[in-house]
């Protein structure tokens, strides 16, 4: 049986590239939790204007019909 070492320059650059990745990944997760935190508080915001354009979609849907039927 044969002992096969894997070349010394290639296993330096293999790990230097999965660090590398590693601290990509780091970053990553950082921009994910601001962008969860941010979705999160414009999340309300959103659905408060939802609310109001459709009550004054609404009043004026009833405004029209009214006058509308008359």
């Amino acid at each position: 049986m044969t002992d096969q070492f894997p070349d010394p320059y290639q296993y330096g650059k293999l790990v230097a590239t999965v660090e590398a990745l590693s601290q990509k990944v780091d970053k990553l997760e950082v921009g994910m939790d601001s962008l969860l935190e941010l979705a999160n508080k414009s999340r309300g915001g959103f659905f408060t204007g939802m609310m109001i354009v459709s009550g004054v979609s609404a009043f004026i849907g009833f405004v029209s019909h009214y006058i509308s039927s008359k």
